[in-house]
């Protein structure tokens, strides 16, 4: 049963990180569609809709759920119990899964607004946004994969020189964009 629960755990984890990675480059989108002439800023917002909406409630929603039903499940088959644990590194990966929900969540909120006509932030701070998740997956999965391994220091060291290559990055193709 454990690697049942460890493969489908696994692919709707892949499948909550696209919808993830998607939905912010949407957001891009739709953020720039503003700007063009009312025919085609029309035409465009009204198709983001859609693939916002068909994205989050088909995708995104369904596989956060079942993901977050499978881990614990997960961790129980193995015998986890948080309050005998010390801060380990699981401990530590579900921290970040309860940020990468906050995230999930203001994603949402994202989603509304923009589907309200306010736009919370222009198209460089969304690509920037878009951004977040990936520093989640490389948290995790260097959490998962090292387990205790690896110091936290050194975790903590890679994934803030992770935010600043994407930081940099993202300034640099804004200015190739130019």
């Amino acid at each position: 049963m454990y690697f049942y629960l460890k493969a489908l755990h696994i692919i709707f984890i892949v499948t909550w990180f696209a919808a993830l990675f998607y939905m912010p480059r949407l957001f891009v989108y739709d953020i720039e569609a503003r700007a063009k002439e009312a025919t085609t800023r029309d035409i465009l917002l009204e198709q983001f809709r859609i693939m916002q909406k068909r994205l989050w409630f088909g995708i995104a929603w369904p596989s956060m759920i079942i993901t977050l039903i499978l881990g614990p499940w997960l961790a129980i088959e193995l015998g986890y119990h948080p309050a005998e644990q010390a801060w380990n590194w699981l401990n530590w990966k579900i921290a970040l899964v309860v940020l990468l929900t906050i995230y999930h969540v203001a994603c949402h909120k994202i989603m509304l607004m923009l589907a309200n006509n306010k736009v919370p932030m222009g198209s460089q701070g969304m690509r920037m946004w878009n951004e977040v998740a990936t520093v989640f997956l490389f948290g995790i999965v260097f959490l998962v994969v090292f387990r205790n391994t690896v110091s936290l220091l050194y975790g903590i060291t890679g994934l803030f020189a992770l935010i600043a290559t994407l930081m940099i990055a993202i300034k640099l193709y804004k200015l190739l964009r130019r």
